[in-house]
């Protein structure tokens, strides 16, 4: 049949040029409600175009029905083992094995850490709101530190072109969802940490019941929409945002913190920006090691947080350009008439 093996020839087209199999079975239903409607439009059986297109209107409904129901099966599963509870690894609790102060004895040495910020970090919970550019990188070194408990929420699938920067994945990750990638990936280099993965978008609706569970949140995602939810929950929660961004060559990163006396993020970006102003990474496009460099700065700010180290990044916005390798402080401030953090205590 001349309509079977067109579906054929293009799945195998779709698949040698690695076009998601999403867009791919768009394509197909899209060419069988064609069939249909030629063989629904045209009743005559000896009709050229139906005799091109082959069998009958019944058996291309049917067919129709049959894939429906294949694909609905399919999409429910996969539904169902995202949001099912994966087997959760527990940190070792009291105090720390030998394999343990082996493996962050390089912290322990530092005079600003020691044993008590280690065990500061082993007992912090860390929510990662964005398991892509930013996330990613955060994520390993959290991981690494030794933050006990993290969290990363993200609805993504991983693909092939996250791989040029998001070096958390591998190739082998491509069609996986970030946070069960991302889950294997860390607790393959530290099996000391708890991780929990939320296969899904951050919203309003969860955020309160959420960041109840984590003391602090970093957010790496790369719409304003999120953003300012992610922003409007911790403010509301009393919780220290660690908030970062990049595009093309540059990046920048601040810690916000209304009830510390610093700024939320609404406070400095109070509106999205025009369009075109601020494309993302898929539009504009971004170097690959710049969300390394980003990430890893969010996640030193965060094990500065916990173990209360050094000087923060309360009140500044900190800039990096790496087409120029410059780095620039701004002192921002809480705006009085901020609809999120005005009101905030």
């Amino acid at each position: 049949m001349t309509g079977l093996f067109l579906l054929f020839l293009l799945s195998a087209l779709g698949l040698a040029l690695k076009v998601p199999r999403r867009l791919i079975w768009g394509i197909l239903a899209v060419v069988c409600a064609a069939f249909v409607a030629a063989h629904a439009l045209f009743a005559e059986p000896t009709h050229p175009l139906r005799a091109m297109i082959g069998g009958s209107l019944a058996g291309w409904v049917g067919l129709g029905v049959v894939a429906g129901v294949v694909l609905t099966y399919r999409w429910g599963l996969a539904k169902l083992r995202a949001r099912a509870a994966q087997p959760e690894q527990k940190a070792p609790q009291g105090p720390f094995s030998e394999a343990e102060l082996n493996r962050y004895a390089r912290h322990i040495l530092l005079r600003e850490v020691g044993g008590p910020g280690q065990k500061r970090l082993k007992a912090a919970r860390v929510l990662v709101v964005g398991a892509g550019g930013l996330g990613a990188p955060a994520l390993l070194y959290l991981g690494a530190a030794g933050v006990g408990t993290i969290g990363v929420i993200d609805p993504d699938t991983v693909s092939a072109s996250n791989l040029q920067r998001q070096v958390l994945y591998r190739d082998a990750d491509i069609g996986k969802p970030k946070v069960f990638a991302a889950q294997a990936a860390l607790l393959a280099q530290n099996p000391f940490i708890t991780i929990r993965p939320y296969h899904r978008a951050f919203t309003p609706e969860i955020a309160a019941e959420l960041l109840a569970e984590y003391d602090l949140v970093l957010d790496g995602t790369d719409n304003f929409e999120t953003r300012q939810a992610v922003n409007q929950a911790c403010v509301a929660a009393g919780k220290p945002l660690i908030s970062g961004a990049i595009a093309q060559w540059e990046g920048q990163l601040s810690l916000y913190d209304p009830a510390k006396g610093a700024p939320c993020l609404a406070c400095v970006f109070p509106t999205a920006p025009a369009p075109g102003l601020a494309p993302d990474c898929a539009q504009a496009g971004v170097m690959g090691a710049l969300p390394g460099i980003i990430g890893a700065m969010m996640a030193a700010e965060a094990i500065k947080e916990i173990v209360q180290a050094g000087q923060s990044l309360r009140g500044t916005l900190l800039i990096h350009d790496a087409l120029w390798a410059e780095s620039r402080r701004i002192a921002i401030k809480r705006a009085a008439t901020c609809p999120v953090c005005s009101t905030a205590t």
